[in-house]
């Protein structure tokens, strides 16, 4: 059962985020829109790299529920690790859903460390936030860094393995959704680059995350 509301944290003081961080102006950007429009309350947070952020029909996917994008583009677990606070505790959320660890694999990270940080994120979201329930989704195989693909699986196997060991969380593959009947990445998801999805990639995974989410 999810902590009532008078139970939310109190303010969560926020490390400083170094001038040279390269998050820095998106940190910025994030107190920005939260000043501008205070966040709701015990939010579903959606964080993690460009497959997040560039979700700009979020709210309208998932009309109903209090979702709130917090993603950060070409970003690693490393990096949601150093802004921990400020993409995930400030808000006390319900739920995180986490798209985070391809950037982690194409730039050569091993996947045995992936899954440790990862680790890392979710072992301090249940210990700071106990009641909050975590939402991994899995590694997207596409067309750009399909030479990375075994890489991805195994990287999908292991973290649904560990995430298997708390009810709190959950795994979900997209790439269920995204591989056509030939076992290859459909074509006509993704935009010029073939990398990031367009609308039609995310309309595939609305609805397989949509029955994943705490209402």
């Amino acid at each position: 059962m999810l902590a009532p509301l008078a139970l939310r944290l109190p303010a969560v003081e926020l490390p400083p985020v170094a001038a040279d961080d390269r998050w820095a102006k998106e940190m910025a950007a994030f107190e920005a829109a939260d000043r501008a429009t205070p966040p709701p309350a015990r939010p579903i947070v959606f964080t993690g790299s460009s497959s997040i952020r560039l979700w700009k029909d979020l709210d309208t996917d998932y009309a109903g529920l209090r979702v709130l994008n917090r993603g950060f583009g070409g970003s690693t677990l490393k990096d949601l690790i150093r802004h921990f606070e400020r993409t995930i505790l400030k808000y006390a959320p319900r739920q995180v859903v986490i798209y985070s660890g391809t950037n982690d694999i194409n730039s050569g990270t091993p996947v045995d460390q992936v899954v440790a940080d990862l680790r890392t994120v979710v072992e301090r979201i249940h210990r700071d936030l106990p009641e909050t329930r975590v939402l991994f989704i899995g590694c997207a195989l596409n067309p750009a860094r399909w030479a990375k693909r075994e890489l991805m699986l195994e990287a999908n196997r292991k973290i649904s393995a560990y995430l298997a060991g708390d009810p709190r969380n959950t795994f979900v593959d997209p790439n269920t959704v995204m591989l056509g009947a030939d076992g290859l990445p459909k074509a006509d998801i993704f935009v010029a680059d073939r990398l990031h999805m367009n609308r039609k990639g995310y309309e595939l995974w609305a609805p397989l995350i949509r029955p994943l989410l705490v209402p």
